[in-house]
């Protein structure tokens, strides 16, 4: 089978653009990126696109279902697949499902379902980020109460074991969990996120300095900056290596605030769309309001897909392209530690790119 070459006006690999440059793909891998006059049109297949631009695929690393299929109440492969199909339309092949505060019962369901997609050949579901419940209840936001709880190190281990090479992210409040706990869960290879935490500075800077290398929806369910009280989000802002995301739909953050982050964070700021969907049982009933959801009355969730989220980033928060477009890829795979994978366009990386136009309008979206 020839490789393929896929050709725009501009390739942006992540770090740099190329003009009139062709990506060669074989076997699902970048091959090369050459210039688009070397290529040998007898061995390669050609497919090109005139007035746009490629750019690596976007990875959403907290989202929770898509088409009315919440993944904890449809704990299944096919509520996976339709979240899968949900992000690759919005230009993220690559996602890690999540499942907020629940059962124990939902969570191994959840496992379950993770691996029967695989199983089945299911593609673009890197994991699973388990939000809670291991959080604080003044900070709990949507989660429900009744489960949300300090573990004990035993409780902590029956869940990863079996969860082990299925959960990647565990999102938890460090005041609530003793060193022993987060030890442990660092020693699994699992990303812990900080969220849903009302730490103090002193605590929040001292989870970051002790390995917890990124923090979960900057500045919605943490505790805030204050001038007296400088909070997980003064703890982030000072910090020189935590990364923390955040959700730009207006809602969760306004735009305004976004700006103020992204100046005092730099790189070390990405996306998630936290984007739920209509659900009308279980613990969390979404409920659809104009372009935000809520459950019982609390912003619970967002309808962005990433492809809106970089446009909002560019668009209503004035973030050059290029850093948008790192912020919904390269950044995500860093947190990930998948970065050589996924996230930019480099010889020996995994072929997932966008096509957009002059308009940043998505037209393709490749995953070899």
């Amino acid at each position: 089978m020839k490789p393929t070459a896929y050709i725009a006006e501009k390739i942006f690999t992540g770090q740099q653009w190329l003009q009139q440059h062709a990506l060669i793909v074989k076997d699902g891998l970048v091959a090369a990126i050459i210039p688009a006059a070397e290529i040998n049109k007898e061995q390669v297949d050609i497919r090109e696109w005139k007035h746009a631009f490629l750019a690596p695929a976007f990875i959403d690393i907290q989202i929770y279902g898509a088409a009315e299929k919440l993944l904890a109440v449809h704990p299944t492969p096919e509520a996976l697949q339709a979240l899968v199909d949900y992000c690759t339309a919005g230009g993220a092949p690559l996602c890690v499902p999540t499942v907020a505060t629940n059962s124990n019962e939902v969570f191994r369901q959840s496992i379950d379902a993770v691996r029967a997609y695989w199983a089945s050949g299911g593609k673009g579901v890197y994991g699973l980020h388990l939000e809670g419940p291991w959080i604080s209840m003044e900070k709990r936001g949507a989660h429900v109460a009744q489960y949300v709880h300090a573990p004990e190190l035993d409780e902590v281990k029956n869940l990863l074991e079996y969860g082990k090479g299925v959960v990647k992210i565990i999102t938890l409040a460090p005041e609530v969990c003793s060193a022993e706990v987060i030890q442990y869960i660092q020693s699994q290879g699992i990303i812990i996120s900080a969220g849903h935490s009302n730490a103090s500075y002193a605590e929040a800077t001292a989870a970051f300095d002790g390995g917890i290398t990124t923090a979960t929806h900057l500045f919605n369910a943490m505790s805030p900056l204050q001038h007296r009280q400088p909070g997980m989000v003064g703890a982030l802002f000072n910090h020189p290596t935590a990364r923390c995301s955040i959700i730009p739909d207006g809602h969760h953050v306004d735009y305004a605030a976004i700006a103020i982050a992204k100046k005092a964070m730099g790189e070390r700021l990405f996306v998630i769309t936290d984007a739920v969907t209509t659900t009308t049982s279980g613990h969390y009933q979404h409920m659809l309001e104009g372009d935000k959801y809520l459950c019982n009355g609390t912003l619970s969730g967002s309808a962005l897909t990433m492809h809106k989220a970089f446009k909002n980033l560019v668009q209503q928060v004035q973030i050059p392209v290029e850093e948008a477009l790192r912020m919904c890829s390269l950044y995500p795979a860093q947190v990930l530690q998948q970065q050589q994978v996924y996230g930019q366009l480099a010889k020996g990386g995994t072929a997932q790119f966008i096509v957009l136009d002059e308009n940043l309008e998505l037209q393709a979206v490749v995953s070899a």
